[in-house]
């Protein structure tokens, strides 16, 4: 009997999003996963916490993937397709993390970086930073953030504690416009700043470990993983983007997404020759051309993977 499982060493260990078809084609379940091959092979395996998937497994016919940059960019895309359909065995619409923003406030005469649950549109005004997806992730990161800049302590007029704190800190109102500035360069995601944040956190959390607060050590290094989670790219999702259509073609396969609204939303592929792909491949913007050929080239190797199960079987 042939089986989907062959499509598995097909896969690459690298984040992306993944779906299952039944014998008449129909999408079974779209998922995430940090290491692609691992992921899926694990329905074969060890379903652990995902028992109630047991009776889908039988059902699965072909496999269907997509590489992402990062596992941010995997958590988006997969909410963004789970918010335009649900599949019989997804269980939720959408995805439990929720869209979050960090926007710069500057009321009361300090800039302080605060969480925003928006919603902000393509007009959003340019101190507000995101989306992302996971207050968790957010706050953490915010947190890591001030930790490094603290542009609270900026403050001309702390008092009692707060001013303790700044002064043991070496941290006065002179510091302010540097703070601000590498906190916004660093939610652009501009390497030097985003760099210098991170090392600064690593002192933090090695300092904390040489001083047996592993609690502690724990705490900021996963103010750093957040940190990378926001700042890893991540196009599935951004507001500000044009409506497009991305396509890639490999061995008369062609690979579809649709962004509308600075959401990509729609993930098809169907056959095609390669003098009909060509006027769909024009329309590919450059930024989105990686992608588009990195996704076409796994779809046709799982394709190939489905087809040379079904003669096996």
């Amino acid at each position: 009997m042939s089986t989907p499982r062959t499509a598995v060493g097909s896969l690459p260990n690298l984040p992306g999003v993944y779906r299952f078809r039944d014998e008449r084609g129909r999408v079974l379940y779209v998922g995430r996963a940090t290491a692609l091959r691992s992921r899926v092979g694990s329905y074969w395996t060890n379903l652990k916490g995902r028992r109630h998937l047991s009776r889908m497994v039988p059902q699965i016919v072909q496999v269907e993937a997509v590489v992402c940059d990062s596992v941010h960019e995997a958590a988006w895309l997969e909410r963004n397709l789970l918010e335009r359909a649900k599949p019989r065995w997804n269980r939720v619409r959408g995805g439990l993390e929720v869209p979050i923003y960090l926007r710069i406030d500057r009321k009361g005469g300090v800039p302080r970086l605060v969480v925003d649950y928006g919603p902000f549109g393509a007009d959003r005004p340019d101190d507000v930073f995101g989306p992302y997806l996971g207050g968790t992730q957010a706050r953490l990161a915010l947190a890591g953030l001030g930790r490094v800049l603290p542009l609270g302590y900026t403050d001309e007029r702390l008092t009692g504690a707060a001013r303790d704190m700044a002064r043991i800190r070496g941290v006065d109102a002179t510091d302010r416009d540097a703070f601000l500035a590498t906190t916004i360069a660093a939610l652009r995601r501009e390497p030097d700043a985003v760099e210098a944040v991170r090392e600064q956190l690593i002192q933090h959390r090695d300092r904390a470990s040489a001083g047996l607060a592993f609690e502690f050590a724990e705490k900021i290094q996963q103010e750093i993983e957040a940190i990378d989670w926001l700042v890893a790219e991540q196009k599935a999702t951004v507001i500000t983007d044009p409506d497009s259509d991305v396509y890639g073609w490999a061995d008369d396969l062609l690979v579809r997404f649709e962004i509308r609204g600075g959401r990509l939303s729609t993930w098809t592929q169907r056959t095609c020759r390669q003098a009909n792909a060509k006027r769909f491949l024009e329309q590919t913007p450059d930024g989105w051309r990686p992608f588009a050929d990195r996704s076409a080239e796994l779809a046709s190797r799982l394709r190939d993977a489905h087809e040379r199960s079904v003669h096996s079987g």
